[in-house]
């Protein structure tokens, strides 16, 4: 509770002092007798103990109207996040070549393993280094010989870690490949409607959120050898778009293991990543290229992202008040009428 005209107590003094005053001054009727000591004996009636009440009734009535006065007012505090966030559509290879070796936190996993946990660090926060994207438009593609969208594009963080923990290395060798091209146009696709994907998701406060801009992360192992696009006609889509690109190398040529009905089978990784090719689609769309050879490394670049990715928050706040003077004004109302009650009967003073 709050009041609006709080400078309206300062009537609270007068009452006081008027009080005060009434006390010095107040001089009551005299009657005269010859004798009064059987009148002191006979000691004070109930009627005269409680002769007051009038006063105190009165003086609270002048309480309560100076309360009201002041208008106390009960609210609550409201917040609406006016977001201008980024639309972010990582874009992961699971080709076989990703079933290769890789250390993360003492722990040997699989390239892909790998990458996905530093994904959620980058999206969801680490506690440490990694604050999260909590205000980002995040969505996931993955692909092998042919793309397919693992997530769509949302502001509901906490339904990645379920897609991306379904997110697998290809199981069948006909399914096997690297379509960087088909992939990298699929995101930029989805970039490119996010503005209705997003209209969907927010029906509470249509148009708060804006998309102040549109990237891809882009990760893989290996070279483009399937597809229908080349990695940089689907490039040439994302600059005409306004996408920028940041290409991530990830790993060297080690062999890899793939999981199949009949076992896990190992195979030649398909040599390294087309890093000309990466570079090409970085310097194309306005992103940067980088190289990550372990797990650290992979975890640096996406640091790097973070900082030069910022998105803000505007709030607009604002309190939706309740005026909470009618029942001290019906109180004063009730204190006074009852004042005048008794005054006029059981307190009734003859002059």
């Amino acid at each position: 509770m709050h009041f609006h005209s709080p400078w309206a107590f300062l009537l609270l003094i007068v009452i006081a002092a008027a009080l005060l005053l009434r006390q010095r001054v107040h001089k009551t009727g005299t009657i005269r007798f010859s004798e009064v000591i059987h009148a002191g004996a006979s000691g004070v009636s109930t009627r005269q103990r409680l002769s007051k009440i009038p006063l105190v009734l009165r003086s609270a009535a002048l309480v309560c109207l100076v309360i009201a006065l002041a208008r106390p007012q009960t609210g609550m505090e409201k917040v609406r996040d006016i977001d201008e966030g980024i639309a972010i559509q990582m874009v992961v290879d699971r080709s076989g070549s990703m079933g290769a070796g890789m250390t993360y936190q003492g722990m040997q996993m699989t390239r892909l393993d790998v990458v996905k946990k530093v994904f959620l660090d980058f999206v969801m926060g680490n506690g440490a280094d990694l604050p999260g994207r909590p205000n980002d438009l995040v969505g996931m593609i993955a692909y092998a010989r042919y793309p397919d969208t693992v997530c769509p594009l949302t502001l509901a963080h906490e339904t990645l870690p379920m897609f991306v923990d379904n997110t697998k290395l290809v199981s069948q060798k006909a399914e096997d490949g690297t379509a960087i091209g088909d992939a990298l146009a699929l995101a930029a696709a989805r970039l490119q409607t996010a503005e209705a994907a997003l209209k969907k998701q927010q029906k509470e406060i249509p148009g708060a959120y804006k998309i102040k801009s549109k990237i891809i992360i882009l990760l893989t192992d290996g070279q483009n050898n399937t597809g229908k696009r080349t990695p940089l006609e689907a490039a040439e889509l994302a600059a005409k778009w306004g996408i920028r690109v940041y290409t991530i190398a990830i790993g060297g040529g080690d062999n890899a293991t793939i999981q199949t009905p009949l076992g896990a089978f190992t195979v030649p990784s398909g040599g390294e990543a087309d890093t000309a090719v990466l570079k090409a689609i970085a310097e194309k769309t306005g992103g940067v290229f980088r190289e990550a050879e372990d797990a650290g490394s992979l975890s640096a670049v996406y640091k790097e992202i973070d900082r030069l990715e910022k998105s803000e928050i505007h709030s607009v706040r604002y309190v939706d008040y309740k005026e909470g003077f009618l029942p001290f004004a019906l109180l004063a109302l009730a204190l006074i009428g009852a004042e005048v009650f008794l005054s006029c009967t059981l307190f009734r003073r003859l002059p």
